[in-house]
């Protein structure tokens, strides 16, 4: 569904001043959105899942270790969907408090893509670069949100998302490096040249949430700080708007209808999106793609 389609429908939660900012910015930031008792709940079910993985030695399809792991000192840089690891994760995103709101921003017919829980442990070593999302997950039109909860808060020492303010409106760059490798970030001529003024950095209390447009350019810093920075990354998208490469990360609940009804034609937007590779072949996650990247670029020694 177009931006023009989704406005003609009344908001719900957002004021018409927010909607404008989401379509004109490429995200929005809502302070202490999540209610309490949502909270508390999901940072019990984040618990559990912290516990279990501490007996896990390595990195899988589930659980994405950070440095210094351990069973007694579990850290972890993400919990790859959570909805299908815990029931309240999907109870939280198929309640009005998150579908209504992204049908403010995506129309009245909401369908469910992926999840990702983003514990970022203290003191870790993974940021992630400046990216666009879209070219990791395709889709017929650009309605998709990532829809971003705190669950505890985040400041300026945790590593918050950062945003290119209107860099949805530009192109999307590819996300290859020069040989040929897909690493999930923007090139640094990219980089150079986006205006310091635009970046806006997303930080605020448990239940800050941030809207956040399938085509803009975001990143994150490191987490240097003695806490975790959990955040919570549901994908929604208009009903009507579909997903044509297989998905890096898989869900089963890949394509339910959260609110409204399912659609009976597709909406077509005419602008480009680059290809990913076949992640039927494998997914190698965003910051093992970067690290290659650097070690490939990094000068060697001559003897």
């Amino acid at each position: 569904m177009n931006p023009e389609d989704v406005l003609a429908n009344k908001a719900l939660v957002l004021t018409e001043a927010q909607r404008a900012a989401y379509f004109s910015d490429g995200f929005l930031i809502l302070p202490d959105y999540v209610p309490a008792p949502w909270l508390h709940r999901l940072r019990s079910a984040m618990t559990e899942l912290v516990d279990r993985s501490r007996h896990v030695t390595r990195s899988n399809d589930i659980f994405v270790l950070e440095d210094g792991h351990a069973p007694d000192n579990p850290r972890l840089h993400r919990v790859t969907s959570p909805q299908d690891q815990h029931p309240v994760f999907w109870e939280f995103m198929c309640d009005s408090v998150m579908t209504d709101l992204a049908a403010d921003v995506v129309g009245p017919d909401v369908k469910f893509h992926h999840a990702k829980l983003n514990v970022k442990s203290e003191r870790g070593t993974r940021g992630f670069k400046w990216h666009q999302d879209i070219p990791a997950w395709p889709h017929t039109d650009y309605s998709p949100v990532t829809i971003g909860i705190y669950l505890t808060g985040c400041d300026q020492a945790q590593g918050p998302l950062s945003f290119v303010r209107g860099s949805h409106l530009g192109p999307l760059h590819s996300q290859y490096d020069e040989t040929g490798a897909f690493v999930v970030r923007v090139c640094e001529e990219v980089v150079r040249a986006i205006p310091p003024e635009s970046i806006v950095t997303a930080t605020g209390g448990p239940g800050t949430t941030v809207l956040l447009n399938c085509r803009t350019i975001h990143g994150s810093q490191e987490n240097r700080s003695n806490h975790a920075r959990p955040l919570l990354l549901p994908v929604y998208s208009s009903a009507d708007s579909f997903a044509y490469t297989p998905s890096p990360i898989v869900s089963q609940h890949m394509g339910d209808i959260v609110r409204g009804k399912p659609a009976r034609f597709a909406s077509f937007d005419p602008r480009p999106c680059e290809l990913p590779p076949d992640f039927r072949g494998g997914y190698t996650p965003p910051w093992m793609a970067q690290q290659k990247q650097e070690q490939r670029s990094a000068p060697t020694l001559g003897m």
